[in-house]
């Protein structure tokens, strides 16, 4: 039978701030202890600096310290955490955790097969990260040199002559409402070039869809963010209005791509053409604030843009279509791989603390998801 420990039992509790040695550092509060994004106990080494939101554990034994920090990551700690707001692991919770104990050899035993297949995990992971950035690089640079290596013979026309802005509408806050059909979409929504809508979402009263009809966004429209910070690309984010229950209005400092010219430009062509690195770089430019980064829509319509005739850049969109389409289903492989990976790591703690841990189960699970 393996002895079970109180966590106060087995270390010492260290009260500085700064630290030189190596280290466990439990995480104290945050909404990561229900969630469990990312593990709760980790190592640290080297000269390292810890606020007040975390217990840091020294241990006598290397081994023991790895071993524990294996052991926590393994369980879930819920029952021990106290509040909803802010979930808080203290002191006193932290003490009264149980922690299998068994003899030091059997401990190194555990700690030993984990480092192996975790080292193994890593290594696979690190290469489907690889060829998941590979996949998207590869979309990327092909989009980029479709808009870059034929301008020579492409016409330049400034923006402004194959569309127009519309500006959103300084909506004021203490109209908001908890619950509605009606979303104000703000720049937080476009977030990296995508849009999300349940991202700290805010609602008006139904009556402003009617009210603000001129404000109004309907599936489909494009619509680009105007405001970030200065020195960083956070906005100037290009998005698609998708399909949607709810009524959406457009918010200032954010416009809408409107009026587009049919005749000399195709409209998903202008969506990528916006979202290209090279139309970014020019955009970025144009910018003006010290703090905060502003695009002004006016500015905006003189940045020069290069066209090829409609029919080829339909042709243009079709191949990125297919290529895209192609560069999804590789990151969902290699997504799908990832999530396997971290699968994997929590069966074999499972194991490891359930008595079914041994090399022969280890190898056969990292072998099987390396392949």
């Amino acid at each position: 039978k393996i002895p079970y420990y109180g966590a106060s039992g087995i270390v010492d509790y260290v009260n500085e701030y700064i630290f030189d040695e190596d280290l466990l550092l439990v995480s104290e509060d945050g909404a990561n202890l229900l969630a469990r994004t990312y593990p709760i106990a980790f190592p640290i080494s080297g000269k390292t600096w810890v606020n007040n939101h975390a217990h840091v554990l020294k241990f006598e034994d290397a081994c023991t310290q790895k071993f524990v920090e294996h052991y926590l990551n393994s369980v879930s700690l819920d029952s021990f955490v106290s509040g909803m707001a802010q979930p808080k692991l203290n002191q006193k919770a932290l003490n009264s955790i149980p922690i299998p104990l068994p003899p030091l050899p059997e401990q190194k035993r555990i700690v030993a097969l984990l480092d192996r297949a975790f080292a193994d995990i890593d290594k696979a992971r690190a290469n489907a990260e690889k060829n998941l950035k590979n996949a998207h690089e590869l979309f990327e640079s092909y989009f980029q040199q479709i808009f870059n290596s034929n301008q020579h013979s492409w016409i330049e026309v400034g923006l402004g002559n194959v569309c127009d802005f519309q500006n959103g509408f300084a909506f004021k806050s203490n109209d908001t409402v908890e619950v509605s059909k009606t979303q104000l979409i703000r720049m937080g929504n476009l977030y990296k070039n995508n849009l999300d809508l349940d991202r700290k979402p805010s609602f008006y009263p139904d009556f402003f869809a009617d009210e603000f009809s001129r404000y109004r966004l309907n599936e489909g429209d494009l619509i680009i963010s105007l405001t970030g910070t200065a020195g960083k690309e956070d906005y100037g984010f290009t998005v698609r209005i998708p399909r949607s229950d709810r009524k959406l209005l457009l918010n200032q400092r954010i416009a809408k791509i409107a009026n587009i010219n049919h005749e000399i430009i195709d409209e998903e062509f202008l969506f990528r053409i916006l979202r290209s690195n090279s139309f970014l770089a020019k955009l970025y430019a144009s910018a003006n604030g010290t703090r905060q980064a502003n695009l002004s829509t006016a500015t905006m319509k003189k940045i020069p843009i290069f066209l090829p005739s409609v029919e080829e850049q339909v042709l243009a969109c079709r191949k990125l279509d297919h290529l895209e389409e192609k560069t999804q289903q590789l990151e969902r492989i290699y997504q799908s791989k990832l999530y396997r990976f971290d699968e994997l790591k929590k069966s074999l703690l499972h194991k490891a603390f359930t008595g079914q841990l041994n090399a022969s189960a280890t190898k056969a699970a990292t072998d099987g998801q390396a392949a």
